[in-house]
């Protein structure tokens, strides 16, 4: 059985560290833990790995943020993957730092790359693990929050947070996203 994870981000080394850039920094904690790196291909770093009897391709898009749609739809065709064994990783601004949500449909919540997603598949029903980056910005200052870099007190946590939210995509992928639900979701590590 095939997989696609589509991590969300901008690219450029402006956006490298940036709460925004969520996905990115998760698909890169991703190849670290399994020794793989990435290829630039056609919208996106692409990587492949197995996890266990399951083989993930892995894509960074590099069309922007608001542009994921694109990429995703055409890994999607390209592998001949059922968007049901697909999941988007991306930040989330209602949920508390570290904190996960998988959904397996909804609506974009006003995040423009998920907007972006739903144009291109024509659909809302598409997986999808939302990684808390919390809302601790004053009022008009949510463009700056999420584009910003990480704080020190942030960073400390990051990589565990990380760590947590790839266990939840590995629990997706091999035991399926109503166990992982109920295993990760309103829980941090």
């Amino acid at each position: 059985m095939k997989f696609l994870i589509v991590a969300l981000g901008n690219i450029g080394v402006e956006y490298s560290f940036t709460r925004h850039n969520v996905g990115f920094l998760l698909a890169d904690r991703m190849a670290s833990k399994y020794n793989f790196s990435f290829k630039n291909d056609r919208y996106a770093d692409v990587a492949e790995f197995r996890l266990k009897n399951k083989k993930v391709t892995i894509i960074k898009p590099t069309t922007y943020m608001n542009l994921s749609g694109k990429p995703y739809k055409y890994w999607l065709d390209k592998l001949e993957i059922q968007k049901e064994h697909s999941i988007a990783v991306v930040d989330e601004l209602a949920l508390p730092y570290g904190q996960i949500r998988i959904k397996t449909s909804g609506s974009s919540g006003g995040h423009n790359g998920l907007t972006n997603i739903e144009q291109e598949l024509q659909t809302g029903q598409y997986p999808r693990l939302r990684f808390g980056i919390g809302n601790d910005f004053h009022k008009g200052g949510q463009v700056d929050y999420v584009l910003g870099k990480w704080s020190d007190e942030e960073l400390k946590f990051l990589p565990e947070y990380l760590d947590h939210a790839i266990l939840a995509l590995e629990e997706c992928i091999l035991a399926g996203f109503p166990l992982a639900m109920s295993k990760y979701n309103q829980k941090k590590s």
